[in-house]
C-alpha cells in the first residue's frame, strides 16, 4: 500500500533495486566465507513472509476489537496476550521481547516513532517502511505531530489529545486502533481484514469497508 510518506520525503523510485543490489552482494560475500548458506536469506525472507508480520496485529487487534478481556491483556502485557492468541513460537523474539501497545480512542489518538533509529515491532507489524527510518519523520514526528499526520491525510480535531510514543531497544511500541463504526456485524477475520499496518503505527485510522 503506498502512502504520502513515499512522496512526502522524496525516495528514489529505484530504491527496491538499488536495496536489492546491495543485498545480493552482501549476501554472495557471506556465503563465499561461510558465514551463511545459499538457502539463508531465503529462509529468513520466508519466515517474515509466513510467520511475522502485519497479518499477526491485524489478529490481535480484531480480537481486542471483539473481547474485552483479551483488550484488557493486550494493553496490559502484549507478549502474553500473544500467546493466549497462540501466535506462532518466537513472537516475543526477533525484535519483539517487550511489545506494548497504545490504545486510541475518541479523545486520544497514539503516534509510534524510534527517535533513536528505527526500533520497531517486527513480529506484529513486520519490516519498518522506508520513511519510518527517515531522520526527517523521527524528529518532526516528535515535534510537531499535529502537523505530520495532516500530512499523512489524518486530520485531527484538536480537541484530540496526541500522543507520541517512542519505540527503543528495550521497548517496542504499536497502537491498537480505534475500531470503526459500523462493524459490528463483520467476523473477526472480516475485521482483521481492515487493519493496516499504517493504523497500528498511528499515522492512519481504520475505516469500514
Amino acid at each position: 500500500m503506498s502512502i504520502p510518506g513515499d512522496e512526502q520525503f522524496k525516495y528514489s523510485s529505484n530504491r527496491e533495486l538499488e536495496s536489492a543490489a546491495k543485498v545480493r552482494a552482501l549476501e554472495a560475500l557471506l556465503i563465499e566465507k561461510g558465514i551463511i548458506g545459499s538457502e539463508t536469506v531465503n529462509k529468513v525472507l520466508e519466515y517474515f513472509d509466513s510467520k511475522m508480520g502485519p497479518f499477526n496485529g491485524a489478529k490481535l487487534v480484531a480480537k481486542a476489537w471483539v473481547d474485552p478481556d483479551f483488550k484488557e491483556l493486550l494493553i496490559n502485557d502484549c507478549n502474553a496476550a500473544c500467546e493466549v492468541a497462540g501466535m506462532t513460537t518466537g513472537m516475543s523474539g526477533a525484535e519483539g521481547e517487550h511489545m506494548r501497545v497504545a490504545e486510541n480512542t475518541s479523545s486520544v489518538h497514539n503516534l509510534i516513532v524510534c527517535t533513536l533509529c528505527s526500533c520497531y515491532p517486527w513480529p506484529t507489524l513486520g519490516l519498518p517502511p522506508y520513511w519510518y527510518k527517515d531522520p526527517t519523520f523521527r524528529a518532526r514526528a516528535a515535534r510537531e505531530p499535529r502537523t505530520v499526520l495532516k500530512e499523512f491525510g489524518l486530520d485531527l480535531d484538536d480537541s484530540v489529545d496526541i500522543r507520541v510514543w517512542d519505540s527503543s531497544g528495550q521497548i517496542r511500541w504499536w497502537v491498537l486502533p480505534e475500531k470503526p463504526p459500523g462493524t459490528d456485524h463483520l467476523s473477526e477475520a472480516e475485521l482483521a481484514a481492515l487493519v493496516t499496518p499504517e493504523s497500528m503505527m498511528g499515522v492512519a485510522k481504520v475505516t469500514a469497508p
